[in-house]
């Protein structure tokens, strides 16, 4: 029983969006879809417009840069397989993990609070970001947008990422960068943190409902966990 029923539960385990969460890889897309936008032979977009549509996942991101530029929807097959192509070799490269996450991320361990990733990038990826960025020993579990039938903000990723860890939605927190995140952890039943530094569609992520809005994530702390 939750002996204040307002108020969310004491987390037993979190789970933590990846893109504009943990790392910030506007770069990395900027210059991924540079390069399959050249292969096509296709106007480039501006950083503005990246930083606006990612977060649905990387072909949501492709179809929505092809409208953007004019080209017919059909090229999306092969706009597609040039962008993941590109992306395995760019992934990491101008990507930096944000300031605060990694003693974020070790606070959290050293609750004994089991940690997952989960994200709408696909999983492959996912997990060699993490690599690169030596964030990789912090998870017990790292899902990808390839994972489960449906994506963020859909709520079952979030239910399934909650079997995996063995907890309850109620007590499972979900650490993420936008309304994407929130309409999935609503919707699944979790506590949701927001953090104020990623990427919101343009929008002001301190108008979305939250337990708790940080700046960084190692101000989501023991004592604010008590």
């Amino acid at each position: 029983m939750n002996p204040n029923p307002g108020q969310p539960l004491r987390p037993q385990a979190c789970i933590l969006d990846l893109d504009g969460t943990l790392v910030d890889t506007l770069g990395d897309f900027i210059a991924v879809l540079g390069l399959t936008l050249t292969d096509l032979g296709l106007p480039a977009v501006n950083r503005e417009f990246v930083e606006h549509t990612i977060g649905r996942g990387g072909e949501n991101l492709v179809r929505q840069t092809l409208a953007h530029v004019g080209a017919e929807p059909a090229l999306f097959d092969r706009a597609w397989a040039l962008y993941q192509q590109h992306y395995a070799t760019v992934n990491g490269e101008h990507a930096s993990v944000y300031p605060g996450v990694v003693e974020g991320l070790e606070a959290l361990c050293a609750l004994g609070l089991p940690l997952a990733v989960l994200t709408n990038k696909p999983a492959a990826p996912t997990r060699e970001l993490l690599k690169r960025k030596g964030l990789d020993g912090f998870f017990t579990h790292v899902f990808g947008g390839d994972d489960f039938a449906r994506k963020k903000p859909d709520p079952l990723p979030l239910l399934k990422t909650c079997e995996a860890l063995g907890t309850p939605p109620s007590a499972t927190w979900m650490v993420g960068d936008s309304r994407n995140d929130a309409e999935a952890a609503h919707a699944a039943g979790c506590p949701l943190v927001l953090v104020t530094y990623g990427y919101n569609h343009g929008e002001d992520i301190r108008a979305v409902k939250a337990a708790r809005h940080v700046d960084r994530l190692d101000q989501f702390s023991a004592c604010d966990l008590s």
